[in-house]
């Protein structure tokens, strides 16, 4: 089976140019992209407009955690950990050093002093520490021992349970789980779920190919076959089912991120890293509870590895989806059927919370955007 190599993803993007779906560092970020205004029927007369925070690292930053609107974690290459408890003002550096030369694509977080962060790599790369006191000490809670396996993206049911899924090995779905906030881990029983396609794995862009919701739901999105594809389960993981996507796949393409705003509603972002300004087949929506899949109207403005929803208040209360990826963001005001840009900045991965929405990606870029009202 193909697979990336751990810093693939990261070159290649670099070349060419996460309210959860579901649920003091002086230095000078990355410049901010011009706003575009945005002109689809019902959104905000204001454009929307990133602004960059400064958070003292040039690390990459492909894991975000938004606890609220001012608490919140970063993580990303070179065992980079930041957190900030004032909405963005201030950062402090709080990466594990056993982790120092290994790259955190996802960390989830219930609080300003517990954190779970996970590395991706081949085999025994692929860990996952786990903090409770704010990243002032670190325990290493797992590691792949299989050194066909490679972690891709985690998510949590709640602040106990959680799921972490790796790279099929041996041709079957490889997920373990914990009951009790990431301190231990417990491989998942999949004899029974789809099995995966040949070539079939998942991206660690954004820490978002996994996404977790109410009730125990789950979604996997998939990439690396001739088809893209989304896991469901309702149950924690303990069964399965499998639907195909119209999104584009290939060995560089298929769905980066998964996010469901609720029981019934959802989208897919995707793409061909490798072809980053292409617009085909890129998205897809559901209003079925992923049963099936719809391209949109009007896609993103390019490959996209993060997603997340925002709600909305105002006298046309809602909720807007945020799409964001290497060559820009974008936004939906109608469930991902049709997208309108925001900018054509870089980033990684999004979460939004409140009505607010942070935003994390090269260069130690975090960025926030005030969604507000309407």
């Amino acid at each position: 089976m193909m697979r990336i190599s751990r810093a693939a993803l990261g070159a290649a993007c670099a070349l060419t140019f996460g309210l959860t779906a579901y649920a003091g560092m002086p230095a000078t970020a990355a410049p901010a992209a011009p706003s575009i205004p945005l002109t689809a029927e019902g959104a905000p007369a204001a454009s929307l407009a990133w602004q960059d925070l400064s958070t003292g690292s040039t690390a990459r930053l492909r894991g975000l955690a938004v606890v609220s609107r001012e608490v919140v974690w970063a993580a990303g290459y070179d065992g980079t950990i930041l957190r900030t408890v004032d909405g963005g003002a201030t950062w402090a550096s709080v990466g594990p050093t056993a982790a120092a030369a290994l790259q955190f694509r996802d960390i989830e977080a219930t609080s300003a002093s517990h954190a779970v962060a996970m590395t991706v790599g081949s085999g025994e790369e692929s860990r996952i520490y786990v903090t409770d006191d704010g990243g002032a000490s670190w325990v290493e809670a797992d590691r792949m021992t299989d050194p066909l396996g490679f972690y891709d993206c985690m998510a949590f049911t709640d602040r106990s349970r959680g799921v972490v899924v790796s790279d099929p090995v041996g041709g079957v779905l490889t997920l373990k789980a914990t009951t009790d906030g990431g301190h231990t881990w417990t491989p998942v029983d999949t004899s029974a779920a789809p099995t995966p396609l040949a070539t079939e794995y998942y991206f660690a862009g954004s820490g978002t190919c996994l996404s977790a919701g109410v009730g125990g739901r789950l979604a996997i999105g998939t990439g690396g076959a001739d088809r893209a594809r989304v896991f469901l389960s309702d149950d924690r993981g303990a069964s399965w089912s499998v639907v195909d996507t119209p999104v584009a796949a290939s060995g560089s393409a298929g769905i980066f991120s998964v996010r469901f705003l609720d029981a019934r509603r959802g989208v897919v972002v995707g793409g061909d890293y490798l072809a980053p300004d292409s617009r085909d087949a890129i998205a897809a929506w559901t209003a079925d509870g992923g049963r099936t899949w719809s391209l949109p109207q009007t896609a993103p403005g390019g490959y996209r590895s993060g997603a997340s929803f925002a709600a909305v208040g105002g006298p046309k209360a809602g909720v807007a989806a945020i799409a964001v990826g290497p060559t820009g963001s974008d936004v939906s005001w109608d469930g991902g059927r049709t997208w309108a840009p925001i900018d054509a900045g870089s980033l990684d991965t999004v979460q939004c919370v409140a009505g607010r929405c942070y935003a994390s990606g090269a260069s130690g870029r975090v960025a926030v955007l005030q969604v507000g009202s309407r």
